[in-house]
């Protein structure tokens, strides 16, 4: 049992209030998953810049001198804005896939949880509330993004098996649920080249989303094929850089709400996430049909 929440904004007016809604949508979602909680923000874009997010279970070490030496390993300006045992480092749209393997030789001890144009993740173990107050996820602002809830089933409690999965450039994956066959997958997506570092069968599933859009499928084909490809009970909420997308198994014994205004699309485990919602009492408000993709973007 996991909590997801999701909020897509179509009034650019509550860009400013996206981490401070999301934030409260997540502790809310508490008592679905104490263990470890994590968001992703999408925000603006810098015309040729691109970001990584990195954490570190030593960031003081780790981050002293890193956007210097991460820069003169590139060649190039990098910017670093550290947020607890996250940082994110700026640097030029070009240079993400040097700068991993760069990272590698100079920081062995750093684990990139994004990359891409206008992605952020943070995610820890701890109580939701506890892991929004470390990163100040309330100040965020952006277009839209995704949290998650963890109850740990499937891998251990540790940083790198909570949510969201990133796997692609301003790609992310929030998952309840528990997939079957995830063993075989991870092994066929790695024999394809995606990278996948956990054990956690909610990486799989973003692998499977980012290798499918990859061979040139749509998202919504992906979320397709998602459904024909993944076994086990599941509710994906999918973010990408222009908006995100939910999916549920056919047999959907995974509980899930949706809700519509001219300002949003929001997207809770519960409705009781919802409830606070700028103009709640007059939204359109649904269970996802199973088996059946829902995609916004701008």
């Amino acid at each position: 049992m996991c909590g997801i929440v999701g909020l897509f904004l179509k009034d650019k007016s509550l860009e400013p209030k996206l981490g401070a809604m999301l934030t409260e949508m997540l502790v809310t979602m508490t008592d679905r998953g104490p263990d470890s909680a994590g968001i992703a923000i999408y925000g603006a874009a810098a015309p040729g810049r691109a970001k990584l997010t990195v954490q570190s279970d030593k960031a003081t070490e780790d981050f002293a001198r890193l956007a210097d030496d991460l820069g003169q390993a590139l060649g190039a300006e990098v910017m670093l804005q550290r947020k607890d045992s996250h940082a994110v480092l700026d640097l030029p749209a070009s240079a993400t896939e040097h700068a991993r393997k760069a990272l590698t030789a100079l920081r062995p001890g750093l684990r990139v949880m994004s990359d891409g144009e206008t992605i952020e993740i943070y995610k820890e173990v701890g109580l939701p509330r506890d892991v929004a107050r470390r990163f100040d996820l309330a100040s965020m602002s952006g277009t839209h993004g995704i949290g998650h809830t963890r109850m740990a089933t499937e891998s251990a409690v540790t940083t790198q098996g909570a949510h969201p999965f990133s796997t692609g450039a301003d790609q992310c994956l929030v998952h309840n649920g528990s997939l079957s066959n995830h063993n075989n997958w991870r092994r066929k997506l790695r024999r394809e080249g995606l990278r996948i570092d956990s054990e956690n069968d909610t990486e799989v599933g973003a692998a499977y989303l980012t290798w499918k859009m990859r061979e040139g499928a749509s998202l919504g084909q992906a979320l397709e094929g998602a459904i024909e490809d993944l076994d086990g009970f599941f509710t994906f909420v999918v973010g990408t850089r222009d908006g995100f997308g939910v999916v549920r198994d056919p047999i959907a014994c995974k509980p899930a709400v949706m809700a519509e205004t001219d300002q949003y699309v929001a997207f809770g485990s519960e409705y009781r996430a919802l409830v606070n919602l700028p103009g709640i009492e007059s939204a359109r408000v649904w269970e996802p049909e199973p088996a059946t993709v829902y995609f916004w973007s701008h």
